[in-house]
């Protein structure tokens, strides 16, 4: 009998593949669910990447394979966002585009991983730095972010750890569930400590426009691209989250190994899109001053419904989501969700999804209109 590979069955299908299409199949039942659960921006992109995308593939030039390391003008653009935004520089050779930095948790971990070695992986967290982990046949090591520390990590825990085998560390400010925001201070230590323990700080970094008057990448921290890989993209903060667009940055060596592992999977991205791209990192800054007016407008609903459920939560929590711990008396959090989803058909994300640290917290998307997270509230209100 034909079975999958062992690799296979030590993971489960992605949550919201599960439940969007349950979701689908209440809607097609005629339950109208509104989904307030996945973080996909619901806006269009800026007019001038709409334009530039549209003229360059009327083009007969722009239709044929590109290089696997992304055409250079958009090498070049990234390296400009970086200096311009996060005052950061970037060589082009420490750039490498990426079909979306989800795609890019996975190139990291096939050009660094060996069987059996070892991962540090934030609980909660997202999903895919566990799951991906455990494809490659790494060891997935927790550690704890809880609220009383800002979720952020606990060094002193990490430190009696037994780190001789790790040679990942996964973190991710604007941190995602929680929205809680990094420091310079959270991460010089981070730094320090990849350097101290040889294990390479890899930072997500795909919230730090949303909500957020301060973005930070953590390569602006002194001698960080030794040691640390940054992944970004344009899929929340430039609304292009089905376009795939994102990137990596680091030292050129590290992205050399990612390269060797990322040519092997894919061909590269379609030449209007990289243009578009290109153009979308040119937005001016009212464009993002007008998509945050939208969803502070939006995040007003997202709290009454919290108040409406007796959470608490952070309001200096910044990125595309609300995150809300359960009163005490409220069931575990995936009971939660399904009791709201079926009586109310509403549809939020449960924090134990993100691991056993969240299990108490509900988490809410931004990326509905005011008007649906109004509706929303009332079903709730009449439950």
């Amino acid at each position: 009998m034909i079975e999958p590979a062992e690799h296979i069955k030590s993971i489960s299908e992605y949550y919201f593949s599960v439940k969007l299409a349950e979701v689908a199949r209440l809607n097609a039942e005629g339950k109208d669910v509104i989904n307030l659960g996945v973080g996909a921006p619901d806006r269009m992109p800026s007019e001038e990447t709409i334009r530039t995308l549209c003229e360059a593939a009327q083009r007969p030039d722009t239709h044929a394979y590109q290089p696997y390391t992304g055409i250079p003008e958009l090498r070049r653009a990234f390296a400009q966002w970086y200096e311009r935004i996060y005052r950061v520089e970037l060589a082009e050779d420490e750039v490498l585009p990426l079909i979306g930095s989800k795609e890019g948790v996975l190139h990291i971990s096939m050009a660094f991983l060996n069987f059996g070695d070892s991962v540090l992986v934030p609980d909660p967290g997202y999903p895919t730095y566990s799951s991906v982990s455990n494809l490659l046949r790494a060891n997935v090591i927790p550690y704890d972010l809880l609220e009383d520390n800002n979720w952020e990590p606990d060094f002193e825990a990490l430190e009696k750890m037994d780190l001789s085998n790790v040679k990942l560390m996964w973190v991710n400010y604007p941190n995602m569930p929680t929205g809680a925001n990094a420091s310079v201070g959270l991460f010089e230590r981070l730094v320090d400590f990849g350097k101290r323990h040889n294990i390479i700080i890899c930072h997500d970094n795909p919230y730090s426009f949303i909500l957020n008057d301060n973005p930070m990448s953590i390569l602006s921290v002194s001698g960080a691209k030794s040691i640390c890989i940054e992944l970004n993209s344009l899929s929340k903060s430039h609304n292009m989250s089905g376009w795939r667009m994102g990137m990596l940055a680091s030292n050129p060596q590290f992205v050399k190994w990612v390269l060797k592992a990322k040519s092997n999977i894919d061909s590269g991205q379609f030449k209007p899109m990289q243009l578009a791209a290109i153009a979308a990192l040119s937005n001016p800054d009212e464009w993002h001053a007008e998509m945050n007016k939208i969803y502070a407008a939006r995040r007003l609903w997202a709290e009454k419904i919290m108040d409406r459920f007796q959470c608490s939560y952070d309001k200096r929590q910044v990125g595309l989501f609300v995150w809300g711990k359960l009163p005490g008396d409220a069931p575990d959090s995936k009971t939660f969700v399904d009791d709201l989803l079926y009586n109310a058909r509403v549809f939020i994300t449960p924090g134990a999804i993100f691991g056993n640290n969240g299990d108490r917290f509900v988490r809410i998307s931004l990326g509905s209109s005011a008007e649906k997270l109004e509706e929303a509230y009332q079903r709730i209100r009449l439950m």
